[in-house]
């Protein structure tokens, strides 16, 4: 298929927006699926885990291919859910344009900021779906405002609806004019017939009057976000705005949507099936096709092959499944690829193309797809494939030819060793726990599924406790790590042991320490002298995200090999591993090397060590400090029970930052710290009689207050 007639989506939002049924009725419109499937149901297509069944959540992102007129569309359906918010980043990684849906009676919600912030990161354009329009709260206006106000972002209003609330029948295109219903006994249930037709003079007259208003807004809007519209409506217009043809009209949408200077807005409700085929429309109208993003790297490979690894599923009768975002050249079965990361070559034997968990095989795909590949065993999220190492180098030869032409030769050098595509951000986990299998016979088993899950999962960390030997746990949050002991029973028949979940703390200090450290050993026939002084302080810096910070003083630096200043390095890493206090990672620290002194002969693992002990005396010394993992809480309740809920959040240590109104809930804003809200969605439910909901995302790392400290110093200890 020719590459501007494919589109590359992801479709995001927050819990309970109406993501699946979204895509569930484009499936079912587009004639991929012959049946409309239903998350209460539990039959859905992209939803096709056990868990994801039983619960009604997405917890992995599923890629589906379908053709919508004469359109290829790959879409990934993303979770809502914080606890898997890498799902989101890493597909949003590989998407050329995105879907973000809207429960128009709450509009933006947390993680529709958190979702659409990745959007923004990764330079995506967006259309915007108001979904539920049928219910009794929703609201136009307020979801365009929340839009503006919470997101920073320009909603280009493209339908307006015809009726609300129940009686929300259909809506008008302000573009085209034409008046969609979805209505009466004449047509099917399933939404698959509407009636559509150009407005007349004789329809209802409050509804041609708010049309005729809206698309004067939009036709002013459009304008002022684009020059070539101004120009045409200036010059051949002029006399009659309202004569433009829908065709310039279109364009000048898309093209404001690709700069990312305005977000097209559509309507409707997917579960009453209505309004989602013109969102079919409106994707392959105003969304990027793969050609027109710009992926500077991609241009050095020319035709060859460049394609990212976003994600690894393991299945039980072919292995792992490899999905991959084809950026240049053709795949086929049956070759040999060359990994970069890797620096390794495998054989990929099968070439799928990827319906949620049914795959269809193929003989080849080509550039701007979304491809599955069996066979390729070492290969993890964020590797960059290409066809062969002579490829790269070639690739890697003119790149470095347009850095010399475009800079000269300095960054030549750099420009070039840089031709892998960038990864996957993976956040730092906030909650582990131990886990263990029932009987020593299934250590083995146990660890092969946590292998197979940490390459499909990078923000499952699994380490083993030095002191202990325990196998520990690391993830996302409280119900990340309930799937994840879930899955390892279904998926794996192990039936495992998960010790209590343990917030990830982390360690700073308070004063600034000078210390010297002498190592002196004689190892075989070898005697090994290093001398060195650093100074640890503390360092407001790490609110930029970055943990600690390393200097050396003009002399030393000058005086020292770059393979010692390597061990160096390493030693103050080592250091900020384990804090003094609780052996918790160590940061907002910078450490400042003023000498280091080595004897001839000394290996450079000693300068590691005695650089490690002497930053383990300076942090002792500092008087150390526990930093907390500090939550963002967003709870929307309904006022009769707002007082018992803030009541239960100043016991969690928490704090309130706004109480808004939402039609008739109250949406409270507070930060509580992690630790206090273990178990919190049970308590909730109790409290609100099970109609509150709640939505937790890390907020910062903040110090904690000296009678929690000594408390947990003294928890920790085995004291309390």
């Amino acid at each position: 298929m020719l590459t501007f007639r494919i589109r590359n989506i992801g479709i995001m939002a927050h819990i309970d927006a109406g993501k699946t049924t979204t895509t569930e009725r484009m499936l079912y419109y587009s004639g991929y699926t012959r049946a409309l499937g239903d998350v209460d149901d539990g039959d859905t297509v992209t939803d096709y885990m056990a868990q994801e069944r039983e619960r009604g959540i997405t917890i992995q992102s599923a890629a589906v291919t379908f053709d919508w007129k004469e359109y290829r569309i790959n879409l990934i359906d993303t979770p809502g859910h914080v606890d898997f918010t890498l799902e989101v980043e890493r597909a949003l990684r590989v998407l050329d344009g995105a879907v973000a849906v809207f429960d128009a009676s709450a509009g933006v919600e947390a993680q529709t900021l958190t979702v659409w912030r990745q959007a923004d990161k990764h330079k995506i354009p967006c259309v915007c779906f108001l979904n539920k329009m049928d219910k009794p709260g929703a609201s136009l206006s307020y979801s365009l405002e929340s839009i503006k106000t919470k997101l920073k972002a320009n909603p280009v209003l493209l339908q307006i609806p015809i009726g609300s609330g129940k009686g929300f029948i259909g809506l008008v295109d302000l573009i085209t004019k034409q008046r969609m219903v979805w209505q009466g006994k004449s047509w099917a249930d399933d939404g698959r017939l509407f009636e559509s037709r150009v407005l007349e003079p004789t329809d209802d007259p409050e509804l041609l009057e708010e049309v005729d208003q809206a698309r004067g807004g939009l036709i002013e809007q459009v304008a002022d976000l684009d020059d070539e519209f101004a120009e045409l409506l200036l010059g051949k217009y002029s006399d009659n705005f309202d004569a433009v043809p829908a065709g310039k009209f279109q364009e000048a949408v898309r093209r404001v949507t690709l700069a990312r200077k305005g977000v097209p807005v559509l309507c409707g409700s997917s579960l009453k099936n209505k309004g989602v085929q013109p969102l079919l429309d409106a994707i392959t109208a105003y969304l990027p096709a793969p050609n027109e993003r710009n992926h500077d790297l991609v241009r050095w490979y020319k035709d060859d092959l460049c394609a990212l690894a976003f994600k690894v599923v393991h299945d039980k009768q072919r292995g792992p499944l490899v999905f991959l975002r084809i950026y240049s050249g053709t795949m086929k079965p049956q070759s040999a690829i060359y990994n970069i990361n890797r620096n390794g070559t495998e054989r990929m034997s099968r070439l799928l193309l990827p319906f949620a968990d049914q795959h269809v095989e193929i003989p080849s795909l080509s550039a701007g797809n979304i491809a599955l590949t069996v066979g390729l065993k070492q290969t993890v999220t964020g590797d960059t494939i290409v066809s062969s190492k002579a490829s790269a180098a070639a690739a890697a030869r003119r790149a470095q030819k347009g850095a010399e032409e475009k800079r000269g030769s300095a960054l030549s050098n750099r420009e070039s060793s840089s031709l892998v595509l960038a990864g996957v951000e993976v956040p730092d986990p906030v909650f582990f726990c131990s886990i263990e299998p029932p009987t020593m016979s299934k250590q083995a088993d146990l660890e092969h599924a946590l292998n197979c899950l940490q390459r499909e999962d990078p923000s499952l960390k699994v380490r083993t406790d030095p002191d202990s030997g325990q196998t520990i746990l690391c993830g996302m949050g409280e119900l990340h790590i309930e799937i994840l002991h879930d899955r390892i029973k279904r998926e794996y028949n192990i039936e495992t042991h998960l010790g209590p979940l343990q917030v990830a703390y982390r360690e700073t200090i308070l004063q600034s320490v000078t210390t010297t450290e002498t190592l002196d050993r004689t190892l075989g026939e070898k005697r090994h002298i290093v001398n060195a002084e650093l100074t640890v302080s503390p360092w407001s810096e790490s609110a930029t995200g970055t943990s600690y910070y390393i200097a050396y003083e003009e002399e030393v630096e000058a005086q020292i090999s770059a393979e010692v200043r390597e061990a160096v390095d390493s030693g103050v890493q080592s250091g900020y591993l384990q804090g003094p206090l609780l052996g918790y990672p160590v940061q907002g620290v910078s450490t400042v090397i003023r000498s280091v002194h080595v004897e001839p002969g000394t290996s450079l693992a000693m300068v590691s060590a005695c650089i490690s002990r002497c930053m383990l005396k300076a942090l002792q010394q500092a008087s150390g400090q526990v930093l907390e993992p500090v939550m963002a809480l967003e709870v929307t309740v309904g006022e009769e029970y707002l007082s018992s809920v803030l009541g239960d959040l100043a016991q969690r240590r928490g704090c309130v930052r706004d109480i808004q109104s939402r039609h008739d809930n109250k949406v409270l804003l507070a930060t509580v710290p992690l630790a206090e809200m273990m178990g919190y969605s049970t308590v909730l439910r109790t409290l609100s009689s099970g109609t509150a909901t709640f939505s937790l995302e890390l907020a910062s790392y903040e110090p904690m207050n000296p009678q929690a400290q000594t408390s947990l110093l003294n928890k920790m200890a085995g004291l309390s």
